[in-house]
């Protein structure tokens, strides 16, 4: 019993490593994940610049590898902008207002290993889905067709 069970803790080990490696060419369970054409701070920059043009609110920018450089450690080009219009999400919110956890909406750009850079965003289905609006299609598409379009822009699509 006890080499079946370390069989499996290996087995389990080995796929979770494998499946970690190549979850940045994947999608997140509940995320839009896109390759960028250009830097890390350049897609975030383009984001926040259409996002701004459009009269959305940006709320914070992140620099998280910044940040852990202050505190010692080394993290590859990492940003995190944090963005919403309350047209669209308050409507969500007096729906189900769980779901301001996850609002305002939130955009991550990322240089991996091999230099490739991503951007992320939650899906508005998704959330929807988490937090069982049923009520609110119109809002959830009109978000899903704005973060995809803010998006391209940002990679250079």
């Amino acid at each position: 019993m006890k080499k079946i069970l370390t069989v499996l803790f290996l087995s389990f080990i080995c796929t979770y490593t494998l499946q970690a490696a190549d979850i940045e060419k994947e999608q997140l369970e509940g995320m839009i994940v896109k390759p960028s054409s250009n830097s890390v701070s350049q897609t975030i920059d383009r984001l926040e610049q259409i996002v701004k043009s459009k009269g959305v609110t940006v709320f914070l920018k992140l620099d998280h590898a910044q940040g852990a450089k202050k505190a010692g450690n080394d993290l590859r080009p990492t940003q995190l902008l944090i963005f919403g219009n309350p047209k669209l999400g308050s409507p969500l919110m007096m729906s189900k207002q769980t779901i301001a956890i996850d609002l305002p909406l939130k955009a991550i750009a990322w240089e991996d290993a091999e230099g490739k850079v991503w951007l992320a965003y939650n899906d508005p289905a998704y959330l929807a889905g988490r937090h069982h609006l049923n009520d609110r299609a119109p809002v959830i598409a009109k978000m899903t067709k704005v973060l995809n379009k803010f998006s391209n822009f940002a990679i250079g699509k």
